[in-house]
């Protein structure tokens, strides 16, 4: 009989591989409380893509939202996905704001409102991604014997806000074509306006120098977020390590997006699964390949 855990596990290996391979260097306990936690995020993370206005999208996130609060909305063990999130609460003591803050985020998404600035488009990979990964490490810490005595408070918090927003902009980074297609921007307006880029010849598809400019300047942000988590991940608990190891693909994907050849509006093939198997179990031997580009 398929679980509900078994739910999360097959919705996370469809559509997010890199933590899905990540999650099999963790604990078998944890690894299913990590995947729920996946496929939550995946599910808010998608509504944009399931409906055709955003009033839809609302209420889809209000039911996560009502759901997390406690709200009764028919019975939710219906939702295979919300059933294993709730359980992976209960057990892990997972507190509910940060899952609720990245619901509220994600409402960004439904519309093309522009991203205002580069303050503002790392506060939403902050709430959107860095939140998984400090989850991520609540999960892994709760029973571990190296844990500390408070397992609610791992020292990762900082890790983990640098880790999402250069994980978070390299997603975006890559997700350029397909937002600019659908008429919306994630890169930020101040970053456009400081290169004199031309936001509706980016939405017609155009390239430029100014574009260019543009985009080096976010692989910039990258590289210095994932220079902090290299001084940062050197202290983390082993145990916790498997929470970070999607980084490690983090430098692969922006050295593509440099050659001369790369076309910003052009869909790029990803690292090939078993690239990716590779690099993660590469970083899983040594923390600093994690955070190296």
């Amino acid at each position: 009989m398929t679980s509900n855990f078994d739910h999360a596990r097959e919705l996370v290996y469809a559509q997010d591989r890199d933590r899905f391979f990540a999650s099999l260097f963790a604990p078998e306990k944890e690894r299913q409380a990590l995947l729920a936690l996946f496929a939550f995020n995946i599910e808010i993370a998608r509504v944009r893509d399931l409906v055709r206005e955003p009033l839809p999208g609302e209420v889809r996130l209000q039911w996560w939202r009502d759901f997390l609060n406690g709200v009764e909305h028919g019975d939710a063990s219906a939702n295979p996905i919300a059933a294993a999130l709730g359980e992976t609460i209960k057990i892990y003591e997972l507190p509910v704001k940060p899952l609720t803050d990245m619901i509220d985020a994600r409402i960004f998404d439904l519309y093309n409102d522009p991203m205002p600035s580069l303050n503002d488009l790392e506060g939403y990979c902050g709430e959107t991604v860095s939140a998984l990964f400090q989850m991520s490490c609540l999960i892994l810490n709760k029973s571990h014997p190296a844990a500390t005595d408070d397992h609610k408070t791992p020292e990762t918090a900082d890790l983990s806000g640098h880790a999402g927003v250069a994980y978070g902009l390299t997603g975006l980074l890559r997700a350029f074509p397909w937002h600019a297609a659908r008429g919306q921007l994630y890169m930020p307006q101040d970053v456009f306006q400081r290169h004199g880029v031309d936001t509706l010849s980016v939405l017609k598809g155009k390239r430029s120098d100014a574009l260019s400019n543009a985009l080096n300047e976010m692989h910039e942000h990258v590289h210095h977020h994932m220079g902090r988590v290299e001084k940062a991940i050197q202290a983390v608990q082993e145990h916790l390590l498997p929470a970070f190891l999607p980084l490690a693909l983090i430098g692969p994907r922006l050295r593509r997006m440099k050659k001369p050849s790369y076309d910003p509006f052009a869909a790029q093939p990803d690292l090939s699964q078993l690239k990716r198997q590779w690099l993660l179990w590469r970083a899983s031997k040594n923390p600093l390949r994690i955070a190296r580009l």
